[in-house]
């Protein structure tokens, strides 16, 4: 009996539905009886929901990037400002002109790539804190940027708002763009020596080190792909908007809410344990609860207080859990 009753319990637990997609089928469904029994609008209707996809994809693309951070036992406080840098820059190259996007993304591109870089080197051989060299960072680009532009900079040809208006057939591009993001990012993780590196620095940084694992350039490498995510967001707000203002991530708050999806998606703070799937999971109940409280009517302060109580809870709940499994 046991050479039967043991596989059958390992494929058990192997296809064990994650908590976070119970609480956000959870979400969706309280959000649809509140909505049709309070609110206005159709909760489930096709323009609904493609309000929350088109919500949940600026979020999700840097959530991503935030995750690979994350799990290296760092994180990025600088994403939101490299975002409206993204876009200013890039709105500001382009001048409305289609030529000049691919010197535009070039541009933009090594931006991000250096500022993850930068963020990598401050925390790895300069030993400083993550939030703090990160912060650090954020305030860096944002001065440069205040110090520069004041309101929206150049435009974006119309070609290049496909990218945030465009469809292939009935999907539209920024549903695509959301989920090649999100099965790049997934792929790495669970494919590549990279994802598994992460994983094992994330996890025990000096176990690590000593198994061979350049430890520092796992974290550089981790930066440098949350930067590279936040370069991949600014782009599709430039497309949104259809030009760029250096108020775009800031006022978006990406880099405090990527982070909280990211935590709330089931991914430890700590490092070493979480993922991409779990995170846009998370992100998803972002965007569940901002279109739910726009069709209730709720304000904007109300709404954050909402938003920070549900955060904490779904933490607790999560802290709850691990500490059954040790015990």
């Amino acid at each position: 009996m046991s050479a039967i009753t043991a596989p059958t319990g390992r494929r058990a637990r192997r296809w064990r539905v994650p908590i976070i997609w119970w609480l956000l089928l959870a979400t969706f469904l309280i959000a649809w009886l509140l909505v049709s029994l309070y609110g206005r609008g159709n909760f489930v209707a096709t323009s609904t929901l493609l309000n929350i996809v088109e919500r949940a994809t600026a979020l999700g693309i840097v959530a991503v990037g935030q995750t690979f951070a994350i799990l290296v036992g760092s994180l990025d406080l600088s994403v939101a400002y490299l975002i409206s840098v993204t876009a200013v820059m890039a709105s500001f190259i382009m001048q409305g002109d289609p030529s000049r996007v691919p010197l535009a993304l070039a541009v933009v591109t090594a931006i991000g790539l250096t500022v993850g870089l930068l963020n990598g080197l401050l925390v790895t051989k300069a030993r400083i804190n993550p939030l703090i060299a990160t912060l650090g960072m954020g305030l860096i680009l944002r001065g440069l940027l205040n110090a520069s532009f004041q309101n929206f900079a150049g435009s974006v040809p119309e070609s290049f708002q496909v990218l945030a208006y465009g469809s292939v057939g009935p999907v539209p591009v920024p549903l695509l763009l959301f989920a090649a993001v999100v099965a790049a990012g997934a792929l790495v993780l669970a494919r590549t020596r990279f994802g598994a590196h992460i994983y094992a620095v994330g996890g025990d940084r000096a176990t690590a080190r000593l198994s061979g694992i350049r430890s520092d350039r796992i974290v550089i490498g981790a930066h440098m792909v949350a930067s590279f995510a936040a370069v991949i967001t600014g782009l599709y707000l430039a497309s949104r908007l259809r030009s760029g203002a250096p108020w775009i991530g800031p006022d978006g708050v990406y880099d405090l809410e990527s982070i909280a999806a990211v935590v709330v998606g089931g991914t430890v703070l700590a490092g070493g344990r979480g993922g991409v799937l779990g995170t846009i999971a998370g992100v998803l109940i972002f965007a569940i609860l901002d279109v739910m409280f726009n069709q209730l009517g709720i304000g904007s302060y109300t709404k954050q207080v909402l938003r920070g109580l549900i955060i904490i809870a779904a933490v607790a709940i999560y802290a709850y859990r691990s500490r059954e499994v040790v015990g």
